[in-house]
């Protein structure tokens, strides 16, 4: 097994999307989907975990617009981004493997967007820090609207225009994903801090009201918790994983 994550990259509708994996191959993969922006660094620390290592191969992708995944150039469409990542899921997905789908904050939405789009090659999903209620997106259109166009877009980085045409977009988008939330029927775990003031601590019960077909649905509710817990409460998550492991 390698020391550190090695990164690949595959060709998808002309685009580059890249991911990087570490650990070994026999094992089920937990693969991760970060939030906006980000890239797939932002869980570096789960690669160095070795006892996690024992269990599960760690899988972390790059989302379009961001890292090496066309750095720059957001996509609005959440269906599309789930296309993006289509190749990589197929690619671990083997008989007899789980594939456990770990997003934070709009990686949430991503990845409900793939068990909907997708249910057969997902097995678990762990929505963390999610922004996945249509009803709770905050109007940020006064001033993402002028960050979208010239001379302004030019003059942001890289990673924060592709992360505000997305933004801009998010709400409409989970509109649309609001029909097919009942199709989702695999386990899923949502962990969320009442202290998180990016997203609002209230997209749990929007979860709780919309994933009624689930087959196990558990909610890990931290009172004091914001919204980065990749990095404050990672235990959290790899607790959720463990449990994952052990579901049918």
């Amino acid at each position: 097994m390698p020391l550190k994550p090695v990164q690949h990259q595959v060709i998808v509708d002309g685009k580059t999307i890249n991911y990087a994996e570490i650990g070994n191959d026999s094992l089920p993969v937990a693969l991760f989907v970060h939030g906006s922006p980000g890239s797939w660094s932002a869980f570096v620390d789960f690669m160095k975990d070795t006892a996690l290592l024992k269990k599960v191969k760690i899988v972390s992708i790059d989302r379009i617009g961001f890292g090496y995944s066309e750095f720059g150039e957001g996509e609005k469409s959440l269906a599309k981004q789930a296309e993006y990542l289509l190749p990589i899921v197929q690619l671990y997905k083997k008989p007899g493997k789980k594939v456990i789908l770990i997003g934070h904050s709009l990686g949430g939405p991503l990845i409900a967007q793939m068990a909907m789009d997708y249910p057969a090659l997902i097995d678990n999903l762990i929505i963390v820090a999610g922004s996945i209620s249509p009803y709770l997106e905050p109007n940020e259109k006064w001033f993402r609207i002028p960050l979208n166009f010239l001379p302004i877009k030019i003059l942001i980085p890289r990673s924060f225009r592709a992360s505000n045409v997305e933004l801009l977009y998010l709400k409409p988008e989970l509109i649309k994903m609001l029909p097919y939330w009942k199709n989702i029927q695999q386990p899923v775990t949502v962990i969320q801090g009442n202290k998180d003031v990016l997203v609002r601590p209230e997209n749990a019960a929007f979860a709780k009201e919309m994933l009624i077909n689930s087959r196990k649905l558990d909610f890990i509710i931290v009172d004091d918790m914001n919204h980065f817990v990749p990095w404050t409460h990672p235990q959290l998550i790899t607790s959720a994983i463990d449990s994952a492991l052990l579901r049918n």
